[in-house]
């Protein structure tokens, strides 16, 4: 069995460890925490499909994907179901893979609608209140609430492969069968930047215009600056950059685009992954879309 400490070897790649904050040291105990710990469903689970058919307890396979939601309310944005039925079915052509999703919040027509929007025919299951995170201890942070199970629900791996490259990689790594090896950070090529600014309001607008906003970073360090994913907190909100390596003393130009699906006061976050210490770096854009 893969072990969860060859999985952290991955996952330091994702936090890019070099220098270790208080933020980073937690979240490798974290990680370490969960070595091969049990997810345990009750017995009072109810399995639905589109939150109207009730099934059985889900197949077992050699592997389970199980992710916990605590917000319906951004299912459809920062959930990214999308993203996660393409990521699904790309598995399924090739392994069995099971799938569950477990939402906070009881069943609504607003889920449904989400649900069958995206054609998510997987299990879910809805569990309001906080018995099931007590129950297991889950973490606090969303980012360590969906977890690479074996068929005796225990962790392989933890994190989120829809929003971290690095953790998809792993993800597949372990189910191919591949060896998880061990990175060396120390030989890791790393440089240093400067962003002009973080944050960017938009102000108030019509939300039916697109909006724009720029974000620079600066290389100032005496290696290429590479940016190896960027994440959107909202399928809204899209990120065009150059995928060339910037040159020490050059810059990087970040457009991001946003687009309101309807009226709302937004704050999203765009999280950029590259070879800096301080890596990954979160810009926000906020405004009004009226």
């Amino acid at each position: 069995m893969y072990r969860l400490f060859s999985v952290l070897c991955i996952l330091g790649v994702m936090f890019l460890l070099v220098s270790c904050n208080t933020r980073e040291r937690n979240q490798v105990q974290l990680v370490r925490a969960w070595q091969e710990k049990e997810i345990v469903y009750p017995d009072d689970f109810v399995y639905t499909v589109y939150g109207e058919d009730t099934i059985k307890t889900p197949e077992k396979f050699q592997f389970q994907i199980f992710s916990y939601v605590d917000s319906i309310g951004c299912m459809s944005c920062k959930l990214k179901l999308g993203l996660w039925k393409s990521f699904i079915e790309e598995l399924n052509a090739y392994y069995n893979v099971s799938i569950l999703f477990v939402f906070q919040t009881e069943m609504s027509e607003e889920t449904k609608y989400i649900l069958k929007r995206y054609n998510f025919n997987y299990p879910v299951v809805f569990n309001k209140g906080d018995a099931f995170i007590a129950l297991n201890n889950l973490p606090a942070d969303d980012n360590f609430r969906t977890f690479l199970l074996d068929k005796d629900n225990k962790v392989l791996a933890i994190g989120n492969p829809i929003h971290n490259p690095k953790v998809k990689e792993l993800y597949l790594k372990i189910i191919q069968g591949e060896e998880v090896e061990q990175k060396d950070e120390s030989k890791v090529i790393r440089t240093k930047v400067d962003i002009d600014k973080t944050s960017v309001s938009l102000g108030s607008f019509d939300w039916k215009k697109e909006q724009k906003a720029i974000f620079v970073l600066k290389n100032t360090g005496n290696k290429p600056l590479v940016v190896e994913y960027v994440n959107t907190s909202c399928g809204c909100t899209s990120v065009d950059y150059s995928k060339e390596p910037v040159q020490p003393g050059k810059e990087m130009i970040l457009n991001v685009i946003y687009k309101a699906e309807h009226p709302e006061y937004f704050d999203k976050t765009i999280t950029v992954y590259c070879n800096v210490e301080t890596s990954p770096i979160v810009l926000r854009i906020t405004g009004n879309a009226e």
